[in-house]
């Protein structure tokens, strides 16, 4: 074959390529992302979500990688996305910022066949109500009816009617700890490209239904009963014909919302099936609400560290998750900390070693540094945000070492008092693998005690642990919820109050997002 036949060919197959790249559909890809408490005074700006911007995007989502085969089957826009710490009420500020940057970006690149809408659904805003339902009602009016939206979400996350009325394609985790998250994600972009390629379009049933429980995630956990059978009947549910997918949401227990309570929603083209399996799911929830039990023993705190000093199960971990950052507390609140070390076991650098993660304090970390490793340092922490409980505590002992670079803490360094070896850090963080602890020289395995600011432990803490029990500790995510002043959730709600006649769970079909009124 000659040069001119090559060129020949080149130019004739340039309209058909052409065509193939106008035929992907074109999705976007936007959603922030936070577990944020209203029982907790701490308050979230923008630059805790870390936003991604464009392509950055991209690097958020594995299954998307370049070399993906779902990245070959749409043009993909990724506007902006957001995954912040867990923490208290986002700044109406910064709620604004981060939507309106999504909105602007949003409208540079319409018309789209589809959005991807990853979110958490359990974002505090002040002074606003359901902000994921704000949140996708704004993208609408930006992006039309026509838009096919697949939201992922946080199986701590809640479903508002709006939320429910204006995406199209609804999926959530289905375990705890998140083991799934990734999958979940990937789940709802695949969802997404299928109902586009096919021609299906949008479902043409949505069910949901609320719950009246509110329940913490530490009593329902996939691990153990009940939860694990509750959620074990999911995946078959969403496996049916005429079924698109099923999910259970938990609701998110500290924050104060009407929004806040349960919720089973289905998917799919088969009116019966949906409406009937949305139904079994809620039952199966509601039969089991009065045998939901902590992942782990519980106890107040003196309990617990009575029952570690006493114990030969090494490492023994104690959850300090009154004041847990993965579940939106401060964790700054140093009344843990600081009872431990009143304690005359761990005074001397002889007593059980003692790890404790974490509490921030910026002007010891500061000291840290400049006494060095090996120095001395003789400083507070803790208890700048949230000191309803105790006031920031002091700390007089050894500088063990000092790490830079986290994204979340920023630095770290571990102070040894007697036998404990406090983490201190500049900005708060959440300890919940082997490598947060070895990168700063702590040997966790081999610690008598480990205590961390935490709910249920994480999987590598899990698996580390030989013992483990769970502190019943105040802070703004308060494991009992008696003790939290909720004024504007439903009433009844398990497990607050008794609820004598069986609620009704009968499924109420969503309007499609075509019926939706957009100005």
């Amino acid at each position: 074959m000659n040069i001119s036949h090559i060129l020949f060919l080149f130019i004739a197959l340039q309209p058909l390529a052409a065509f193939t790249q106008r035929s992907l559909p074109r999705i976007a890809i936007a959603g922030l992302a936070i577990e944020s408490s209203t029982f907790s005074p701490a308050l979230t700006e923008e630059a805790a979500f870390h936003a991604q911007y464009g392509t950055t995007v991209f690097d958020t989502y594995p299954f998307l990688a370049p070399d993906s085969s779902l990245r070959h089957r749409a043009t993909w826009i990724p506007t902006i996305t957001g995954h912040a710490l867990p923490g208290g009420a986002v700044t109406r500020a910064a709620y604004e910022s981060l939507v309106n940057k999504t909105l602007d970006s949003l409208r540079k690149h319409l018309p789209y066949d589809g959005l991807f809408f990853d979110i958490h659904g359990a974002m505090s805003v002040v002074g606003l109500d359901d902000p994921e339902g704000d949140f996708i009602i704004r993208i609408r009016k930006v992006v039309g009816k026509g838009t096919i939206i697949s939201t992922s979400m946080d199986l701590h996350g809640n479903v508002s009617w709006r939320l429910a009325e204006n995406t199209d394609l609804i999926t959530c985790y289905r375990m705890a700890p998140h083991e799934d998250a990734m999958d979940t994600k990937r789940r709802a972009v695949e969802n997404l490209l299928a109902r586009i390629e096919s021609g299906k379009g949008k479902p043409a049933y949505k069910a949901w239904i609320p719950i009246p429980i509110l329940l913490p995630g530490e009593k329902t956990s996939t691990r153990i009963e009940p939860g694990k059978s509750v959620y074990k009947a999911v995946a078959p549910a969403a496996a049916q014909s005429g079924i698109i997918d099923a999910a259970i949401w938990v609701g998110y227990a500290w924050a104060d919302e009407p929004r806040n309570h349960a919720v089973v929603m289905v998917t799919g083209d088969d009116r019966e099936k949906v409406a009937h399996t949305a139904e079994s799911l809620a039952q199966g929830f509601w039969r089991v609400r009065s045998q939901f039990v902590f992942v782990a023993p519980t106890g107040t705190l003196k309990e617990c560290l009575d029952s570690a000093v006493k114990s030969d199960k090494h490492p023994f971990f104690i959850s300090d998750c009154g004041d847990n950052p993965t579940a939106g507390g401060a964790g700054d609140v140093t009344w843990t900390i600081g009872q431990i070390l009143a304690r005359p076991e761990f005074t001397s650098a002889n007593g059980p070693t003692l790890i404790y993660a974490s509490i921030p304090g910026a002007e010891l970390v500061k000291a840290a540094i400049k006494a060095g490793v090996g120095g001395q340092v003789d400083g507070y922490a803790g208890a700048a945000v949230d000191h309803r409980y105790a006031p920031p505590v002091h700390l007089i002992g050894t500088v063990e070492s000092i790490v830079y670079g986290d994204k979340d803490a920023e630095v770290e360094t571990v102070i040894r008092i007697g036998s404990v070896h406090v983490i201190v850090t500049q900005k708060r963080k959440p300890y919940h693998k082997e490598i947060d602890f070895t990168r700063l020289g702590l040997e966790p395995r081999k610690a008598a005690i480990v205590v961390v600011k935490i709910g249920y432990l994480e999987p590598e803490l899990c698996a580390m642990r030989a013992a483990w029990l769970m502190a019943l500790t105040p802070g703004g995510v308060d494991q009992d919820l008696s003790r939290l002043p909720y004024k504007r959730i439903q009433r009844p709600m398990i497990p607050l109050d008794r609820i004598d006649r069986e609620p009704d769970l009968s499924a109420r079909l969503v309007p499609s997002s075509d019926k939706l009124k957009l100005p």
